[in-house]
């Protein structure tokens, strides 16, 4: 029955489009029928049976293509409204790069043998996830273990496996039910049928116990929560910078509370029309404005996003740019800003850049790309970065500031909290998405987040969803979308750490080590060839 299925060239093309069609609807917030990721690769993989044995691989390469181009369009369309030209690379490029990946797969198999299809399959393809976390080209939003997000009680083990972990999962219970589907015959008694069972439910059971032993209090912290609304394609870059800063600040004043401890407001909310100079911040008259502010709030402290710049005399880094007339070079940065009772504010910068938006990719080896910048948020070109992870501190509580697209790095969030921090503050702009999957799939993920660290999430987005998430990833407060909006929420702090921060992406260097052997193996055999 499945032989003669995958012989007709027409069913090539409706299984690669049933294959994207499930991805996609199995993926949060454009279907969120998660189980549906235990079954959405089998119709490719049918398709990459037949091609086994012929020498074909552009043929499959196509088939593999339309599959994983539904899938980008299907989830991410919502990025046209942010940038058209981010928009066609994350569909067309990353749409390629799965390509490549699902063709490296099918060669390897076809010449080392059907025998290693499931082990193949599974260090190319968390090979390629794990890369795609750290290489120039970034963009993880695609991660398959991202698609457990609205799921939170099956994955509390992701505090050992990180994301990575999902996806492993997803890739086993796939090549086993595919397994079942060629080979249907005495089902009960089949071991693939037993190995599925046997795999689906014991990491369910593992995560349930994790989930209902799980140690939610900790130490009362009182934080307030700013959701100020203002549309960024319309007023954010256009209304008075004083104005606005006075409008977040009357919005805490509502909710501030004799126990507030900090108050959290978005991304790029202090004087959003301008760039601010790092050294001279003490000067500006919004750092006078806000401690009048913060006197009346006990002092609670404000951490607010702002586009902050330095001067170098020599480059600095690639993002440094060489301005005549100082005579100097200057970077701009994304920056966390945390007024507190020290003298001077502390100053965090993002480090994980939106592709094209805030980073030129191989700019340190092609400057000429530089000029190729799309301009948002007042800014243009490559933003500068943190050298390595780094968390802010007040009376003795730590946190980690992260910014925007910061969160789908759950390796990078995972080293921060490494460094002490009892919470994590989540500050963004999701506005640029309009209202669609985009915004609620970003919220999504601050539940990952929250599980691999065992930490409480506070997210305060200027339009979208701000929220509180606990430390098992439930969803205790949540804002609507494009409602102006601030409230007061008592979390739990605690300094656990979890295996995870620990351990890292652990799965990610098995299966890299994995790919290698089987490269290194594919060559021996092409010299065993050559010999005879």
């Amino acid at each position: 029955m499945i032989e003669k299925i995958i012989q007709k060239r027409l069913n090539h093309w409706l299984l690669s489009i049933l294959s994207g069609i499930l991805l996609t609807v199995s993926f949060p917030e454009t279907g969120s029928i998660t189980p549906l990721a235990f079954v959405a690769w089998i119709p490719l993989l049918l398709v990459e049976s037949y091609f086994h044995s012929k020498r074909k691989a552009f043929s499959l390469f196509i088939q593999a293509y339309l599959t994983f181009f539904i899938y980008n369009v299907g989830t991410t369309w919502w990025v046209y409204y942010a940038s058209e030209e981010g928009a066609y690379l994350a569909f067309f490029a990353n749409s390629l790069l799965m390509s490549i990946a699902f063709l490296l797969y099918h060669l390897l198999k076809r010449k080392l043998g059907v025998k290693w299809n499931g082990p193949i399959l599974i260090c190319v393809w968390l090979s390629f996830e794990f890369l795609h976390f750290h290489w120039e080209l970034s963009w993880p939003w695609l991660t398959l273990g991202n698609v457990f997000a609205p799921r939170v009680s099956w994955v509390q083990w992701y505090s050992i496996t990180g994301v990575l972990g999902g996806s492993l999962w997803i890739l086993v219970m796939n090549l086993l039910i595919y397994k079942l589907v060629v080979q249907p015959k005495k089902l009960l008694k089949n071991s693939y049928f037993i190995s599925a069972a046997i795999l689906l439910f014991a990491p369910l059971c593992f995560s349930w116990i994790l989930y209902f032993s799980k140690d939610v209090k900790g130490t009362p912290y009182n934080v307030v929560i700013i959701q100020p609304n203002i549309d960024p394609y319309g007023e954010k870059f256009v209304l008075d910078n004083g104005e606005q800063l006075k409008s977040i600040l009357d919005q805490a004043d509502q909710v501030v509370s004799k126990e507030t401890q900090m108050v959290i407001a978005p991304e790029t909310s202090l004087y959003p029309t301008a760039k601010i100079y790092e050294t001279g911040l003490r000067k500006e008259v919004f750092f006078h404005v806000i401690n009048e502010h913060r006197a009346k709030w006990s002092n609670a402290g404000l951490l607010i996003g702002a586009t902050t710049f330095k001067v170098f005399e020599g480059k600095n880094s690639p993002a440094s740019k060489f301005i005549p007339q100082l005579n100097s070079y200057v970077e701009d940065y994304n920056s966390s800003v945390l007024f507190d009772n020290t003298s001077n504010p502390k100053i965090i910068h993002k480090s994980k850049l939106v592709l094209g938006v805030e980073k030129i990719p191989f700019v340190g080896i092609f400057p000429f790309l530089e000029d190729l910048a799309v301009e948002m948020e007042g800014g243009s070109g490559s933003l500068g970065t943190e050298t390595e992870p780094k968390i802010f501190e007040k009376n003795r509580v730590k946190f980690s500031p992260v910014v925007c697209y910061e969160s789908i790095y759950g390796g990078f969030m995972a080293k921060q909290a490494k460094n002490g921090s009892q919470f994590i503050a989540i500050i963004t702009n999701d506005g640029w998405w309009k209202d669609t999957p985009g915004y609620k799939q970003h919220f999504q993920f601050a539940r990952l987040r929250a599980i691999e660290n065992n930490k409480y999430v506070v997210r305060s987005a200027n339009t979208g969803k701000s929220g509180i998430i606990s430390n098992r990833g439930d969803v205790l407060k949540e804002t609507k979308w494009w409602v102006k909006d601030q409230f007061n929420y008592t979390i739990q702090l605690n300094s656990k750490r979890t295996l995870y921060q620990a351990l890292g992406d652990f799965i990610g260097y098995f299966a890299l080590v994995g790919f290698g052997m089987f490269i290194i193996l594919r060559i021996l055999r092409i010299f065993q060839g050559n010999k005879r």
